[in-house]
């Protein structure tokens, strides 16, 4: 999968999935298992576990690469298991007030990120995955790479943001030249297409990592010394606990403040569209959620951290 250029949260996942298969059917090696044995385990997910649509398709998903790209013996197109279905879930919406307590609270460490994932409505994982250059101020807009889908996408940046955000590259640069001067330095990951296709960007400004740890790693594949981006559980933490500080009431995650992206956008007056554009979302039933906020158009995009 590494090979093929998955990404290491795919990679990490189809793993999962397929050891679960396998000892749920009492450590049998695949390769003596085919179809009905499949069949029983999705549907089992399905019917004792009460896992989630996607849950299972991801399952699906693992144990079809398996049977397809290892073993080279693919199931059938259709097998039979019984399909988990669960009611979508309401968004969890922090009002105004409350985005702005919250980020009021955050330790300085994370208050840019926080603010980024609010004010741009970003998936935590595109937020982490930014680089330098995707951050245009002429345009006062972000590029998102190869986002969830594989998809590309731009999306609206407020200038309230621009100081804060040129005082982190200042920081960045700063590691940059010390990295540089470091004879193990192997530049900055890059995924395997572009590192061929980019030879010489490991080592360019540009494409280091906007949020870069503090400090050098090893890389686990290839153990050469980068520096990566920092890690996703210290920000899932610091936003759990500050909301649980703030007395906010609700399951606050990094997600949350992308949901209520979404839904001050709407109530700002942007239309549906407008919003599913910027979301990155392919169908607009899954924006459609957000719809308990009047529907209006508009004609440019604000983003809701201007008004706070």
């Amino acid at each position: 999968m590494h090979q093929r250029g998955y990404a290491k949260r795919t990679i990490e996942s189809y793993i999962y999935w397929i050891k679960y298969f396998i000892n749920f059917n009492n450590q049998l090696h695949p390769s003596q298992m085919h179809n009905y044995e499949v069949k029983v385990f999705l549907s089992f997910l399905a019917n004792e576990k009460n896992v989630t649509t996607n849950t299972q398709k991801c399952a699906l998903n693992a144990i079809v690469y398996m049977y397809k790209n290892t073993l080279k013996t693919p199931l059938s197109a259709d097998i039979g298991f019984q399909k988990s279905f669960t009611p979508r879930k309401l968004p969890v919406v922090l009002s105004v007030d409350e985005v702005r307590l919250l980020i009021s609270q955050i330790p300085a460490k994370y208050q840019l990120p926080v603010k980024l994932m609010y004010g741009s409505g970003l998936r935590l994982m595109e937020l982490l995955r930014l680089r330098i250059q995707d951050i245009d101020f002429n345009y006062s807009s972000i590029r998102i790479w190869n986002a969830k889908g594989g998809k590309h996408r731009q999306v609206t940046l407020a200038p309230e943001l621009f100081d804060d955000l040129k005082l982190q590259i200042k920081l960045m640069q700063n590691y940059f030249e010390q990295d540089l001067n470091n004879k193990i330095f192997a530049g900055v990951y890059l995924p395997s297409a572009l590192s061929r296709k980019y030879p010489n960007a490991p080592r360019e400004f540009g494409w280091q990592f906007l949020f870069g740890s503090d400090h050098l790693s090893g890389e686990p594949a290839t153990g050469l010394i980068r520096r990566h981006h920092i890690h996703e559980s210290g920000l899932q933490k610091t936003i759990k606990n500050t909301a649980k500080n703030c007395e906010l009431n609700k399951v606050v995650t990094p997600h949350t403040l992308r949901h209520s992206f979404a839904t001050h956008l709407l109530a700002s007056g942007a239309d549906i569209r407008t919003v599913q554009e910027q979301l990155g979302h392919n169908d607009l039933k899954t924006t459609q959620i957000y719809t308990h906020v009047l529907k209006q158009g508009a004609n440019s995009v604000r983003s809701p951290f201007s008004n706070l």
